[in-house]
């Protein structure tokens, strides 16, 4: 690779690891697309950043896809493109970002997992065991109750809570904050968590190591683990929430009030739930009637 290249992508990693804190898994993903896309830099003859176009990114997205890299491997590597080039934007190293106006591939469209109801009350009544049984009890009880993310869960601190009320007031995506109300059950466990040695709630809501929060992988571990005892798999607080969003709107909820809890900017991100339930209830419906035709029969 060449030392232009080469140096430029360097000073990239360390401000993921140094300045924003990524973790060393995603600073290596970072690392084998760029250096992927770097090495089709140098076989087309480009040595330096500043040569490069939106044009030889198209070539390269076409390149890998032609070698038979699926479409969000593909869509992945143009991601880390794009935030290497805004970086470059951003220092001076570049005029513009030659990656931002290329379009990535089209994904084909997932509905959300969703866990059913009987199967979500099993993973946080039975699935916390030993010594941090309440802490990881609570921790169920909010990611599902209220359909928080994990960074948001992680973030709280006592004063955010209102416990009489039930009303947690929650910072979302781009440090916007929204009130989301919680059940009288996600209340109680709150008020189950032991006492600081100050013998008075502060502080964070979740207590991690010196002081500091509880991490988003120690809040992945405790999903896992309590999934695992309960004997479910591929469960991850992100289906936690997802599961939330399709059991209120199969309750009756509207996609507005949805939109709200959920902290969506646009409602067209809400309206994804909407599939999950009409395919659940296409499902159900095959299986149960006796005209359904079964399962697999198409409706």
């Amino acid at each position: 690779m060449s030392e232009n290249l080469s140096v430029e992508m360097d000073r990239y990693l360390e401000h993921l690891r140094f300045s924003l804190g990524r973790s060393d898994h995603t600073v290596t993903n970072y690392a084998v697309d760029l250096a992927q896309f770097c090495e089709f830099l140098l076989q087309q003859g480009l040595e330096d950043v500043e040569e490069i176009t939106s044009s030889h990114v198209r070539a390269f997205l076409r390149d890998i896809m032609g070698f038979g890299y699926a479409k969000t491997s593909a869509a992945r590597k143009l991601s880390a493109v794009r935030s290497w080039f805004a970086f470059l934007q951003r220092n001076g190293r570049v005029a513009s970002n030659a990656a931002a106006s290329v379009r990535s591939p089209k994904l084909p469209q997932r509905l959300p997992r969703a866990l059913s109801r009987e199967d979500t009350a099993r993973l946080v009544e039975e699935g916390p065991r030993g010594e941090e049984f309440h802490r990881d009890r609570a921790v169920l009880e909010l990611l599902y109750g209220c359909g928080l993310r994990v960074a948001e869960l992680v973030a709280l601190d006592w004063e955010d809570v209102q416990l009489e009320e039930r009303w947690i007031r929650v910072r979302g995506k781009g440090d916007k904050e929204r009130m989301v109300p919680m059940g009288r059950i996600a209340r109680d466990t709150l008020l189950e968590l032991p006492l600081p040695p100050s013998g008075e709630r502060g502080g964070p809501l979740f207590p991690g190591e010196e002081g500091g929060k509880l991490s988003v992988r120690t809040v992945h571990r405790i999903v896992t683990r309590a999934a695992r005892i309960v004997g479910l798999a591929g469960v991850t607080p992100h289906v936690l929430r997802h599961s939330f969003a399709t059991h209120m709107l199969e309750g009756g909820a509207s996609l507005r009030v949805l939109q709200e809890l959920l902290g969506h900017e646009s409602l067209v991100t809400t309206q994804k739930y909407l599939r999950i339930t009409a395919e659940q209830m296409r499902r159900s419906y095959s299986a149960a009637h006796p005209r359904g035709g079964g399962a697999d029969e198409h409706v």
